[in-house]
């Protein structure tokens, strides 16, 4: 297996290399800074956009890895902090080198970007009229970049407690390239989702319903973690999960109101809409948690704030705040329900992906084709309530489309790499924890791990 990985990694390196100089060899002599593109660039949305681009970057470090840390044991802590902190890094060098042209370069008929953008070969610091004429492409590409990256890095909540460290990097970099970025361009790219006049504001498509079938797909073709159902496993540090909530909740503000690409009006609605929908979803989510479960708890209301932040992304700039109460509320009442139902099917989404973004994010594409209205935004289109049922019916298309895709795609890759090299780590390193299995490490000095309990260390 060691000669396998090591193989494997070879490949990837050279690949990699061969990209690089490709572009090199293929680059623009021009530089990227010309003073003349500066009288186009306005420093406003330029400064907007990249304090947006930080804050969805901090959405998955240490937004979600601190959520997600939280919700698992405390042997597995390291584990799952280490796949969004990885992601990171690999869809960072993944979307430079290829990532980007195949989401957002020049369309081949509706289905992919051209290779025009290859390792970032003639995009600087010039906006580009197409996507974001006031910023530099630059800064449209990095903002794209954060929802590149946060979208595998959700989907590693479903299969937490039990994957290897090597197959989830293989699966990491697949996922990213032959899933994410095609659809990223089928809805924002130019491609055939975004012709047909779907609206996803900010990613109920791209980001969430992609992310919650693929991690479906994931968990169907993984098994259950050993124990499930009979052994507790319980989130160790709630805390962790709390404070990863709230900066995710923070952190979406760039994710939705910055997707107007620019400091302007539509910004400002986003923002609000987006902050109604969290809150109205605590609201919707907690109450409904008390009323079936008698007692209303710190996790529900986080995760209901999430749902309402994911049941609003793709609305976000095509909505009034009343709506966005709305939607908001059926995102919490919906997504409480999801993740109830995992237990009656019998799959184990450990960290709920499936309950929370898979159905959020469904809830909120239709969502927009009943609320959206001109009156707010006169580059959208009004919804079911608004005079035109067409709407409905094409964002439930897209919805369809999506989630048959992602899923697809999802159990091809993760069949061929169980065959390949092998998917879950062994059951005496997954009852150890993988902390110790996978990365020689544990999260806490004053512990030690043995078969899978925190003891005190011997003095």
């Amino acid at each position: 297996m060691a000669k396998y990985i090591s193989r494997l990694s070879l490949y990837i390196v050279i690949t990699l290399f061969i990209i690089t100089i490709f572009s090199l060899i293929t680059g623009s002599t021009t530089p990227a800074f010309s003073q003349s593109t500066q009288n186009v660039i306005n420093s406003g949305d330029t400064a907007w956009m990249l304090i947006s681009t930080a804050l969805v970057l901090m959405m998955t470090i240490p937004g979600l890895f601190l959520f997600y840390s939280g919700l698992v044991r405390s042997k597995n802590s390291l584990s799952t902090i280490m796949h969004s902190f990885f992601i990171v890094a690999i869809v960072s060098v993944q979307w430079v080198l290829i990532g980007y042209t195949l989401a957002f370069g020049p369309d081949i008929n509706g289905f992919i970007g051209g290779l025009k953008w290859l390792g970032l070969h003639g995009v600087g610091v010039s906006p580009d009229p197409v996507y974001a004429s006031t910023i530099p492409h630059y800064v449209f590409m990095a903002f794209q970049l954060t929802f590149a990256i946060i979208t595998p890095a959700l989907i590693t909540g479903a299969f937490a407690e039990r994957i290897k460290f090597s197959a989830f990097v293989i699966f990491a970099v697949l996922w990213t390239t032959l899933i994410y970025d095609p659809l990223a361009h089928w809805v924002w790219g130019g491609g055939w989702i975004g012709k047909m006049g779907a609206l996803d504001f900010a990613g109920g498509t791209v980001v969430h319903i992609s992310s919650g079938a693929s991690a479906l797909a994931a968990v169907i073709i993984l098994g259950k973690r050993r124990g499930y159902g009979h052994e507790s496993m319980a989130p160790h540090m709630l805390p962790f999960s709390i404070i990863g909530a709230s900066l995710l909740w923070v952190g979406w503000f760039g994710f939705n109101a910055g997707s107007a690409l620019a400091a302007n009006g539509l910004a400002a609605l986003a923002f609000i809409t987006t902050n109604t929908a969290a809150a109205s979803a605590v609201i919707s989510w907690t109450f409904t948690e008390w009323i079936l479960k008698g007692k209303p708890t710190v996790l529900g209301a986080a995760s209901g704030a999430v749902s309402g932040l994911v049941a609003i992304t793709p609305a976000a700039g095509f909505v009034t705040p009343v709506s966005a109460i709305v939607i908001g509320a059926g995102g919490g009442i919906f997504c409480y329900l999801a993740i109830n139902l995992k237990f009656r099917f019998g799959y184990d989404d450990a960290l709920d992906v499936v309950g929370v973004h898979g159905v959020g994010g469904t809830w909120g594409a239709i969502a927009t084709g009943l609320f959206a209205t001109i009156a707010v935004n006169e580059g959208g289109s009004n919804g079911l309530f608004y005079g035109n049922p067409g709407q409905l019916l094409i964002q439930v298309f897209a919805v369809l489309a999506t989630i048959v895709f992602t899923f697809i795609g999802t159990i091809v890759i993760f069949t061929i790499l169980k065959y390949l090299m092998g998917l879950r780590v062994s059951a005496e390193a997954e009852y150890d924890g993988l902390d110790i299995g996978e990365h020689g490490e544990v999260a806490y000095s004053g512990f030690q791990t043995v078969h899978g309990e925190r003891t005190e260390k011997p003095r």
